[in-house]
């Protein structure tokens, strides 16, 4: 499977990404191994998405990281960004 995953880092933005194993990825966050997220951890899995294609979930990354993708993911996740 292929993923796609939003983290809520430390600072109240969304870190999107891609991945083919969830769990060693989202781990990697919490660990500080990512260079760009290290500096703002804690980070918190909030949400993802299963692909069966490489290209499906490529494409919905690149979605998610467009002015309107994140506006989209922001009303998605409302609640859960306490912004409803």
């Amino acid at each position: 499977m292929y993923y796609v995953y939003i983290l809520k880092l430390n600072n109240g933005r969304l870190y999107t990404g891609y991945t083919t194993d969830l769990r060693r990825r989202v781990g990697e966050h919490k660990r500080g191994a990512s260079k760009y997220t290290r500096k703002y951890l804690p980070a918190e899995l909030i949400f993802y998405e299963a692909y069966c294609h490489q290209e499906d979930a490529l494409r919905r990354e690149k979605y998610f990281k467009t002015d309107k993708g994140k506006t989209t993911l922001r009303l998605m996740l409302a609640k859960t960004l306490g912004t409803y």
